[in-house]
C-alpha cells in the first residue's frame, strides 16, 4: 500500500488520536541496553496506527514513532543521533522525520518544537505526543524501573 500526501496529512491532523492506559518500559528483546515501549493508537477514524518508543542510555539516544501497519514509519522523532538525508544534508541528532510521498520517512528536518533531551523521555513524550496531535490517556512508567529480583 502507498500513503498518500492526503492520507498522511489527514492522519496527522486527526484530533481523535488517543493511546489509552499506561505506556510502560520494556527490555530491548535483542537484549541490547535499550528499553522499548508500543502502543496502539486508537481513532474515530480507524488508521492502522501504534507508536514505538526506544531508548538507549549507553548510546544517550532516544526515538518516539508513529507507525502505519500497511506502511510503516510514518513520523518520527530521533535524538542523539545525527541523520543523513537523501539529498546528503546532515541534520542534527535532534531531528523529525515526517512522510512525504516522494522521499516516504527518510528526510528528516530539525523541530523547535521539541525542547527536552533524549534523558527526559516522560517530557519528550509529552511534547511529542501534543504535536503529533495524540492524546495519552494513561501515565508513562519509569524508563529505569527497577527489576525484580529472582530469589
Amino acid at each position: 500500500m502507498t500513503l498518500s500526501q492526503q492520507e498522511f496529512d489527514a492522519i496527522l491532523a486527526d484530533e481523535t488520536k488517543r493511546i489509552v492506559g499506561d505506556v510502560e518500559w520494556q527490555d530491548d528483546e535483542d537484549h541490547s541496553p535499550a528499553r522499548e515501549f508500543r502502543a496502539e493508537v486508537s481513532s474515530e477514524a480507524g488508521y492502522p496506527l501504534f507508536v514505538n518508543g526506544r531508548c538507549n542510555p549507553k548510546a544517550g539516544t532516544l526515538s518516539y514513532t508513529i507507525v502505519h501497519r500497511e506502511v510503516g514509519r510514518i513520523y518520527g522523532l530521533d535524538l542523539g543521533a545525527d541523520h543523513h538525508n537523501p539529498d546528503c544534508n546532515f541534520v542534527g541528532e535532534k531531528h523529525k522525520h515526517r512522510w512525504t510521498e516522494a522521499c516516504r520517512d527518510k528526510q528528516a528536518y530539525v523541530p523547535g518544537d521539541i525542547t527536552a533531551s533524549w534523558g527526559q523521555p516522560g517530557e519528550v513524550w509529552k511534547q511529542f505526543c501534543t504535536e503529533a496531535g495524540i492524546v495519552h490517556d494513561g501515565r508513562m512508567g519509569a524508563l529505569n524501573a527497577q527489576k525484580e529480583l529472582a530469589l
